[in-house]
């Protein structure tokens, strides 16, 4: 036959419906290139401005869709050229075992026995504490001194139980962590040795600032399945003391929720004791150490979908820098880094409680041990 003859339509014939599939297919492709090409990327907003923001569930309710390689590991190679969303409340969804299709699209067909959980909530999510540790080995973790991922050169002082280290984007200057040695999702379910040097780097902490007329508010957001705990400890002036605690009431009031106070004497050791029996270890909780020592304590329901840098940025709003919210917009280089660092160690080592003779307000078993 001839290339016309072989070419030729038969007579009576439709068009093929796998055209009219291909047609269609490549119609919603340059819809969603375009409807991507036209959102703007979000600049670095104040949430209690606009609370309202994010109450859509799933990344496809946002327009965008989630960047697996960062949601299974915290990091991209693409980095900020990546064209899809470096969510870190979707990686905390997804470290508690959250379905990736459920975060991404708000929905998977997988069904109920899939071995991911299709809810945001703890209980439909939740995994065992060795499936946490299979899933978070110490070997990429972040903060186990044993990692290879661990920044080293950001630890200014290391005792039996925990160590401090300057914060990655820091906040403020000597913006710092205290971070326990041991694998653990948060500080609450240490035990009572290490909830013991715990309180003598507080002590320590709140002494060095209080020479540099600071004070210091800790906070930590303290659920099962975190990768690794550490507790936040921030300097402000002591001209701002006074307002730290309305400011948090009024941020928890425009997100829905309110704080109780665990020990209005402001008693700091039985304040955490309190705190200690109160978790339950299944739950999630957020707390905050006021100057003064009062604590103030919001139990995080299962259905809720609490802000992962909600103290963070409530203090950004007291400090009047916004922008600084968000700890990946304030990495410094690593020259800097090492300034604060060196900076922070000739300070600190006075107060030390690892390395100095130093009245803490109780016995040091560490006293005499250079650990760091």
């Amino acid at each position: 036959m001839s290339a016309t003859d072989i070419g030729a339509r038969p007579p009576n014939t439709t068009e093929s419906p796998y055209r009219n599939m291909a047609r269609a297919q490549n119609l919603d492709d340059t819809k969603e290139s375009s409807r991507h090409n036209s959102i703007e990327h979000e600049t670095q907003y104040w949430r209690y401005d606009a609370p309202n923001k994010r109450q859509k569930k799933g990344a496809q309710a946002q327009g965008r869709l989630l960047c697996f390689k960062f949601t299974s590991s915290a990091s991209c190679p693409n980095s900020h050229k990546c064209k899809f969303t470096h969510d870190p409340e979707a990686r905390e969804h997804y470290m508690r075992n959250v379905c990736f299709d459920f975060l991404n699209k708000g929905n998977c067909e997988r069904g109920a026995d899939y071995k991911f959980g299709h809810s945001l909530s703890d209980d439909s999510a939740s995994v065992s504490r060795s499936t946490f540790s299979a899933r978070w080995p110490e070997s990429s973790c972040w903060f186990c001194l044993s990692s290879p991922d661990v920044e080293s050169d950001l630890i200014t002082s290391l005792g039996e139980n925990y160590y401090c280290a300057l914060a990655k984007g820091p906040l403020v200057q000597n913006h710092v962590l205290l971070v326990p040695i041991e694998h653990s999702p948060n500080t609450l379910i240490m035990t009572a040795e290490a909830e013991k040097e715990l309180q003598m780097y507080k002590n320590a902490l709140t002494k060095y600032f209080d020479k540099q007329e600071k004070v210091v508010i800790y906070f930590e957001y303290a659920f099962q399945h975190n990768r690794h705990a550490n507790l936040q400890v921030v300097p402000i002036p002591a001209s701002k003391a006074c307002h730290v605690e309305k400011i948090f009431n009024l941020a928890s009031d425009r997100l829905g929720f309110s704080f109780s106070v665990l020990n209005p004497e402001g008693d700091s050791t039985n304040g955490r004791k309190e705190l200690r029996s109160q978790f339950d270890g299944k739950s999630s909780m957020f707390y905050v150490e006021l100057p003064g020592n009062k604590i103030l304590v919001h139990s995080v329901e299962d259905n809720d979908k609490f802000p992962v840098q909600f103290g963070r940025e409530v203090l950004a709003g007291l400090l009047g820098t916004p922008d600084r919210a968000d700890w990946r917009k304030c990495k410094l280089p690593k020259e800097e880094e090492m300034e604060m660092v060196d900076s922070f160690k000739a300070g600190f080592s006075n107060f030390d409680p690892t390395t100095a003779q130093v009245n803490l307000g109780e016995e040091n078993p560490m006293l005499n041990q250079k650990l760091f």
